[in-house]
Formats: structure tokens, sequence, C-alpha cells
């Protein structure tokens, strides 16, 4: 695969090894040629100074056979442009914005445009931390309306079947970690004591969600 990156900081920067070390082909946008620095030594990738959403810079980069784009500059204009760029004009089909403005990242979001809003990531890692368990989703999509989330549960359900779960919450049970190893469960999967259960729904049935899981199982299904 060869991958478009436009932006060289730490993220850019971190990203570009990560793809070449997984055996891509990586190119690196930035319009300060200074910013390439922060690329080792080895990098054998292009490092193209220029916009992002310039088409002769885009050309330089290889955007005509790439199979990705990430726009990861410090502008939230210059990454979303760029993104729309690289998918309208050269149609490149995987593309993704970091976008700082929350309000913002939903907005691209409706229109097609995968984004990562790092001021809402940052603020939800952060309070995950503070507040107390299970107060924070684990992720949320950028139109806040699914989250993944770590959700504590009463002992009483150690031995019902993951589909209790579902079935009790409304929600699935995408994964649960089990003695620091993650496992996709089936519906006759039985819960353990120790187990962290990991579950994705709908933003405003979270509390609803938590309180059925805080009290015992109605049925239980041993």
């Amino acid at each position: 695969m060869h991958i478009v990156i436009m932006g060289c900081g730490r993220v850019g920067s971190t990203l570009a090894h990560i793809l070449e070390d997984n055996g891509h082909s990586v190119a690196v946008i930035d319009r300060d040629p200074q910013a390439f620095r922060r690329l080792r030594a080895g990098f054998r990738g292009r490092r193209v100074t220029g916009i992002g959403f310039d088409r002769d810079v885009l050309e330089e980069a290889g955007i005509g056979s790439a199979t990705a784009f990430v726009a990861v500059s410090s502008g939230d204009n210059s990454n979303i442009i760029s993104a729309r760029v690289a998918r309208e004009m050269f149609g490149v089909d995987n593309v993704v914005a970091r976008i700082y403005d929350p309000r913002r990242a939903e907005v691209y979001q409706r229109l097609g445009i995968p984004t990562v809003a790092t001021v809402r990531w940052t603020a939800d890692q952060i309070l995950r931390r503070v507040l107390p368990e299970g107060a924070e989703p684990l992720w949320r999509d950028p139109t806040g309306t699914v989250v993944l989330a770590e959700v504590a549960f009463h002992p009483a359900w150690i031995g019902t079947r993951a589909r209790a779960v579902e079935e009790a919450t409304g929600a699935r049970l995408a994964f649960l970690n089990r003695m620091g190893e993650a496992l996709v469960p089936k519906g006759d999967t039985m819960i353990q004591e120790g187990d962290l259960l990991h579950l994705v729904a709908a933003e405003n049935n979270m509390d609803r969600i938590n309180k059925a899981l805080a009290a015992p199982p109605v049925d239980e299904e041993h």
C-alpha cells in the first residue's frame, strides 16, 4: 500500500515510521521543510514540501497510486480541505482528517469524511482516569451517539451467559477482557469472575445499562 500523510508533526512522523515498518510505502507532505527533521535518518519514503491540498504537491507525493490519505497538520481547515481534494479529485476512498474542534468533526463526519477529533479524544481519556468507573466511555463516534464503554457488573452476573447481558441491557457485548486477554464472546459464553465487559450502545442508554448491570439479573441464566 502507498499512503500519503499531510503533516510531519509528532503524529505524522510517528505514523510514517509505523507504516514503513509494516512494509508500506509512504509520502509525507509538509509546508515547512524543517519539519522533516522529525523523520528518522533511515526513512525511505518521499518528503514533499508544499501545501497538502495543492494538486501538484499531491501528485508529487504519489496520490494517484495512494490507497489512503491522512491529514494530520495543525490546521483544521487545511486537513479537511486536503482530505476532500484527495477523495473528490483523486478518488482516494480511504481518507481521514484530524480535527481539533469536535463540532466541526461531527459536521465533516456527516459529509462522509472520517475524522479524529483530537480535543474530544484527549478529554475523554483524561475523564476516564479522574471520574468513577463507567463514567466516561472508551470510545464514542464523532456524532456522540454511539459509545464503547467498559461497564462494571454485580457479582450475581458471574455464571450467566453473554446473551443474557445483551438481553438485559439492549446493548452489544463487543468483547470482554479475561486475565489480560481480549475475547469476543459468543451467545453462550459464560461471564467469569474478573471479566471486564465492553459494551457498544447508544450513549443515551448508558445510564440504564449501568443500572441494569449494577443489580442482580432478573432471571439468572446458568
